[in-house]
């Protein structure tokens, strides 16, 4: 006999008789995986223990990898998101910016790798990246307009922007400036855990179809 998987009010999997917990793969580039920070400071760790914290029983998967772009992203999407996944948290587009790479590219690539993981049935939560305003305002305007209409298009929760609070802080990045700080990757966390925890409750639900509250987001973030 099958064994039905249900979520319990505290954020547990129930697999017939068996308790486990959510297990959420934070799927990206150098700013997931943490680059020059320690493990524990990384988003992924620093996102699980903030759950944890509020009282989710949950796996945050660090599923990064320095150098990713939309198209290599979507190359390793299979097999870096196992079969006992229960959602996913999709940050990738920072190095197709970065790059220069054509809009049109970074949009089919996402939109392909969004394609296969709504197949599999996992609730989504897209995270918005900005091009650098060196790049001109027609590149700009161009890549920035992707990630808005892409949630739209696969009716997937949306945070618009990953670096929010924390781009441009020289206090809350490495001296690279690209990549946030442990006083950053926590700004991070705090500011995207709510969107967080609604990926949470829609894995509860069934991941039904947006609400018209994360519709209502996605479409105040969008740029025509």
């Amino acid at each position: 006999m099958a064994l039905v998987a249900q979520l319990s009010m505290n954020g547990k999997v129930a697999v017939g008789a068996e308790m486990r917990p959510i297990k959420i793969i934070a799927f990206g580039d150098s700013l997931t995986s943490g680059l020059g920070i320690a493990g524990t400071a990384a988003f992924p760790a620093r996102l699980e223990s903030a759950l944890k914290a509020k009282g989710h029983l949950v796996t945050v998967v660090n599923a990064g990898v320095s150098g990713d772009t939309a198209t290599s992203g979507k190359a390793r999407i299979d097999w870096s998101v196992p079969p006992d996944a229960d959602a996913v948290i999709v940050e990738l587009g920072a190095n197709d910016a970065l790059r220069g790479i054509d809009p049109k590219i970074t949009e089919t690539a996402l939109d392909a790798l969004l394609g296969r993981l709504k197949a599999r049935g996992l609730p989504i939560l897209l995270v918005g990246m900005k091009a650098p305003p060196n790049m001109g305002a027609t590149y700009e305007q161009a890549f920035n307009d992707i990630f808005p209409r892409l949630a739209q298009r696969h009716s997937v929760l949306f945070y618009p922007f990953f670096l929010d609070g924390v781009a441009a802080n020289p206090g809350l990045n490495q001296p690279d400036g690209i990549h946030p700080n442990a006083a950053g990757v926590a700004v991070i966390v705090g500011r995207i855990l709510p969107f967080v925890e609604r990926l949470i409750s829609r894995i509860r639900n069934g991941n039904q179809s947006m609400a018209a509250g994360d519709q209502a987001i996605a479409t105040a973030f969008h740029c025509n």
